[in-house]
């Protein structure tokens, strides 16, 4: 029986039972929790493989775009089983992978949020009644379902030192001044735990790659500026050949501050923002197997890169 539940929304703590019974399960699975939130809620890792190339796969940034976070965790479920049959995951032997690679997962960035937009915090609790004070000042946003932000109102996925300032400007300027639902970028880079978390975490696997999985457009952003970063086209492209999703620029009102970004910023290797799905945020869970199905091919080349190539 299947332990990623992928019929049900995902909660902090689905995604939390979720990643201790794997590791129960395959003990070759580890994990640990980077931090907890304002709220207590714990941010964890998920690690399968022992492999001299480590990359970086998150998801769940953002509050509304919670259906990436299973897509993570069916992933590593899915290879689990692979490396313990001796099976294949998408043609690729999966002890081979694991023999190789080391896949560091952050399944849910954003727990406190998630569980906002999920229903796991009720109305007329105080963490509800909280948001709800932050969202009142943005009324045009439907409540909770536009809800991206941890829940001290601060989008972490504009958090980063990666042209922070130019963000602010085109968030302020758009009317994003103060905390809320989404767009706001805090009072500066990294003050936010999740994000901090996430950056200190990056920096000590110092992988080869990174994706970032949010909702929704079938999209792959792959660049920061003017950073040319080796190999990072031709994964883009082959990303693009396997899900069919299009490679495009960032827009510019979304280029800066983004966990991507610093990345590419910082390390000088290639990170990509994967907009996985279509519809309007929160996409609902019966998109999760065709999201699972077009994502998996971009999971496992990222894991084992191009031959020759990142």
């Amino acid at each position: 029986m299947a332990i990623v539940k992928t019929d049900v929304p995902m909660t902090a703590q689905l995604c939390s039972e979720t990643i201790d019974e794997l590791v129960r399960t395959y003990p070759f699975c580890r994990s640990e929790i980077l931090t907890e939130t304002a709220f207590g809620r714990p941010v964890k890792t998920l690690v399968i493989g022992d492999g001299e190339r480590q990359v970086l796969f998150t998801a769940a940034h953002h509050a509304n775009e919670w259906i990436t976070t299973p897509v993570l965790l069916k992933f590593v479920e899915e290879l689990a089983a692979a490396m313990r049959s001796g099976g294949k995951l998408w043609g690729v032997d999966g002890r081979n992978i694991g023999r190789l690679v080391t896949i560091h997962t952050v399944p849910m960035v954003d727990p406190d949020g998630v569980d906002l937009v999920t229903g796991a915090i009720e109305p007329g609790s105080l963490q509800y009644a909280a948001a709800e004070a932050l969202a009142a000042f943005y009324p045009q946003i439907p409540f909770p379902d536009g809800w991206k932000a941890n829940l001290l109102g601060v989008d972490l996925n504009l958090q980063y030192p990666a042209g922070w300032l130019n963000a602010r400007d085109i968030k302020f300027a758009a009317g994003y001044t103060r905390p809320g639902p989404r767009d706001y970028v805090g009072r500066a880079p990294l003050t936010q735990r999740e994000s901090k978390a996430l950056a200190e975490y990056t920096e000590a696997v110092d992988p080869r790659l990174v994706l970032a999985y949010h909702t929704q457009g079938k999209v792959i952003y792959w660049q920061f500026q003017d950073y040319d970063v080796e190999g990072a086209r031709e994964l883009a492209q082959e990303f693009a050949r396997v899900s069919g999703y299009r490679m495009e620029d960032t827009p510019y009102e979304s280029s800066f501050a983004g966990y991507k970004d610093w990345f590419i910023q910082n390390f000088r290797r290639p990170g990509f923002t994967i907009e996985a799905g279509s519809g309007e945020n929160p996409l609902p869970i019966t998109e999760f197997d065709s999201i699972y199905r077009d994502n998996l091919g971009i999971l496992v080349t990222a894991a084992m890169g191009l031959p020759g190539g990142a």
